[in-house]
């Protein structure tokens, strides 16, 4: 493999698809040399056939306003590689999406999905759709026309969608309804439901746990413990919320949060009821951190900045791709971080990973380090199929040992003569040797 033979290849063939060349970049330049050494996987072009989507569905979506006046948003699936399983992969709702975004995303998924051990395969979809603002109403008109067009590709053993940014229980639960009725049946096709109609339980949080969970572990190779070390998370979603409970409960610090419009310190700690508050900051439709200023004196709020300049012991990026940049990771190092653990999808440019593991910091990419969404919505599929619902418990134990397994396959594959785990080379290579040997086995199409 060349890999800067496919990449001129690639670009000339979807130019300006910045996040999706990036994303496949870093996965080409992690496993070419264990690439290059299994011929099997060139002769068979595993790579030219895993880079591009089995399909893309692009669709307009109709929809009517609470005023009567009529909106036309675009939706999107796309669906990348079931090698292993049905297709599986969120739907995001945001003025950003794009399909260099979702081919990003899905292509990433495909890896983490893998990683579970769970049968998925990759997906990714949405609309430039924007929920914020818009009422219950509005939400479920538009949820209904997208769904019109989505049903036609998706189902139980065929493409299980779930939710992103964007779309929540409230959302699901409205595209549920409209596939139900469509079809006339009720399967597991859609993830992230309501407890009342199959959905399961920690869901929400899952994503958060296991960030926690494989930070935990990864602390562990250096024989050190979680508890007591101070946490910088950015974003204030589910992934935010769900990591500061875990991280709370087993006795870090939590001290940063952030959003579009700055980010808050809290010297004190986040913890409690502040964050509880998180959900309701989440819920106001206003996007912003800066009232949790006015709730709890004892902070500060800086506008316009990211909290990467804040010392602390473990970073956690939780809100989107690309926000953490080289000057970032520059003021982490030197502010004595020890560990940054992805908590979004690709939120490290490729120069702030670079700065981060020359200086020998943990860091673990997103598609291991938050497949504890995905891996509970696997465990939800796994529900609806034995028409049962499992206890918080058993989810949350069953999260951890997947989120410990991911980590081991890591540690296998990732492992560097000076004892370095590069964990991105690690989850990469693992990912793909799962897919790859099952494209070969099922031969060429």
């Amino acid at each position: 493999m060349n890999v800067e033979k496919i990449m001129q290849e690639l670009e000339l063939k979807h130019p300006g698809e910045v996040e999706y060349l990036q994303a496949v970049r870093e996965v080409l330049e992690s496993i070419e040399e264990f690439y290059n050494s299994n011929p099997q996987y060139e002769k068979a072009k595993i790579i030219e056939r895993l880079i591009e989507p089995d399909r893309v569905l692009i669709f307009k979506v109709p929809w009517e306003d609470d005023k009567g006046e009529i909106h036309v948003n675009i939706g999107y699936r796309v669906q990348f590689n079931n090698a292993i399983g049905p297709y599986k992969g969120g739907l995001r709702f945001h003025p950003s999406v794009n399909l260099s975004i979702l081919k990003f995303l899905g292509f990433e998924q495909i890896f983490k999905n893998a990683l579970t051990t769970l049968s998925m395969g990759g997906a990714k979809g949405g609309s430039d759709f924007n929920p914020k603002g818009k009422s219950n109403t509005e939400i479920m008109r538009f949820c209904y026309s997208f769904m019109l067009e989505l049903w036609r590709i998706i189902g139980p053993d065929t493409d299980v969608p779930a939710g992103d940014i964007g779309v929540g229980a409230r959302e699901i639960g409205y595209l549920y309804g409209m596939y139900r009725k469509l079809l006339m049946e009720n399967t597991g096709v859609l993830t992230g439901k309501g407890l009342n109609y199959g959905g399961s339980l920690i869901r929400p949080e899952a994503t958060g746990y296991g960030v926690v969970y494989f930070t935990q572990e990864m602390l562990k190779t250096r024989g050190l413990d979680i508890k007591g070390k101070k946490v910088a998370l950015s974003g204030f979603g589910n992934v935010a919320w769900g990591a500061a409970k875990k991280l709370n409960s087993l006795g870090a610090k939590v001290i940063t949060i952030s959003g579009p419009d700055g980010y808050i310190y809290d010297e004190e700690g986040i913890s409690g009821e502040k964050v509880d508050f998180m959900l309701e900051l989440r819920a106001s439709n206003e996007d912003i951190v800066k009232p949790y200023a006015y709730k709890f004196k004892n902070s500060v709020f800086y506008e316009g900045k990211k909290p990467w300049e804040v010392p602390c012991d473990i970073a956690i990026p939780c809100a989107t791709q690309n926000e953490l940049d080289k000057t970032d990771a520059e003021n982490l190092v030197r502010n004595g971080c020890i560990c940054v653990t992805e908590g979004a999808n690709m939120p490290c440019t490729p120069e702030a990973i670079e700065v981060i593991q020359k200086n020998k910091l943990l860091y673990a990419p997103g598609k291991a380090a938050n497949a504890g969404g995905v891996a509970t919505s696997g465990l939800e599929m796994s529900q609806n199929a034995m028409k049962l619902m499992w206890s918080a418990e058993e989810v949350d134990r069953r999260l951890n040992e997947i989120m410990k397994n991911i980590h081991s396959q890591c540690v296998k594959y990732g492992t560097e003569s000076d004892g370095y785990i590069n964990y991105v080379k690690g989850a990469n290579i693992a990912g793909f040797i799962k897919v790859a040997n099952a494209m070969l086995e099922q031969g060429i199409y």
